[in-house]
């Protein structure tokens, strides 16, 4: 079994984490571009952590902006087996209030601007991604969220859209009618690069609103969402806290095999692949090429 190394994705209104010790910036260098931020590692315990800001400190780049496929690139390189990801999310149930913490485990990608994929023309591959986050994982998230009192519901849909604009009426009543449970605008292509890099994901999607469906609620006003977001910060440094602590020093194997999803996924035969391609991929992908 591999040591884990727990990577930790802060999202709006994250980014930083107070409790790692012997914390050291690593600027890392993928062939995708640059990250959206230096990586902060070190350890809670004994336990390794990986900590990246999304939109980069300062939350200066916008869904849309973002690298995705540079952000998992740099966590795979520093190791990271098991990767938590925290993002601000609208609420379509009434009893997901805002200052709930939501553990999704299904997705809609409503996003078309993106790069999806670290495979394309000169390496074919199709990862499974019918159970996208990893149980076990998302079972340890949940215990942290009991342990730490924090008002938390399991399993749900998350579409995610791709703003920056907030959803229509029409939009959110849609959503709405279509039984999701939250919106946000970053688990797309977050959680399907996470896969193609064998990475086990979970999310954390902490409600700040009710997007716009919601007679009585109305609207999203950013600076009602901006109070929330800073009251779901101290709950999320509490999760962080306690996952951290209690995280098992091996990598749990993920029973929806996001830590082999690479095995038998490449269809391009070895000698139809592009040489140039496979060497973006050493990082992501060089426990099934190198062989």
């Amino acid at each position: 079994m591999a040591r884990a190394v727990l990577g930790i994705i802060g999202g709006s209104g994250i980014y930083d984490l107070p409790g790692i010790e012997d914390v050291s910036e690593q600027r890392v260098t993928t062939p995708w571009g640059e990250p959206s931020d230096v990586l902060r590692t070190g350890r809670v315990g004994a336990t390794s952590v990986v900590f990246l800001p999304r939109h980069g400190r300062g939350h200066r780049i916008p869904p849309s902006g973002i690298n995705y496929r540079a952000n998992i690139d740099a966590l795979k390189q520093l190791g990271v087996t098991d990767l938590v990801s925290f993002s601000a999310c609208g609420s379509y149930k009434e009893e997901l209030s805002p200052g709930t913490f939501v553990l999704v485990d299904d997705f809609v990608d409503r996003t078309v601007r993106r790069e999806s994929s670290f495979f394309g023309t000169g390496c074919v591959a199709h990862v499974s991604f019918a159970r996208p986050v990893g149980p076990a994982l998302q079972d340890l998230v949940w215990r942290a969220a009991g342990a730490e009192g924090i008002r938390c519901a399991r399993g749900g849909t998350a579409v995610c859209m791709e703003g920056p604009q907030f959803s229509t009426r029409a939009e959110s009543l849609t959503y709405k009618q279509l039984g999701y449970d939250v919106i946000h605008m970053t688990s797309m292509p977050e959680a399907k690069l996470a896969r193609e890099a064998e990475i086990t994901y979970a999310v954390v999607a902490m409600v700040t609103d009710y997007d716009c469906w919601h007679e009585v609620h109305g609207a999203v006003d950013v600076a009602s969402l901006l109070r929330v977001m800073d009251e779901n910060r101290g709950r999320a440094q509490r999760l962080f806290a306690r996952l951290a602590r209690d995280f098992p020093a091996e990598h749990v194997p993920c029973p929806a095999g996001s830590d082999r999803a690479l095995d038998g996924a490449i269809l391009t035969q070895p000698a139809a692949r592009d040489p140039a391609l496979l060497a973006k991929l050493r990082t992501v992908a060089g426990r099934v090429l190198a062989g």
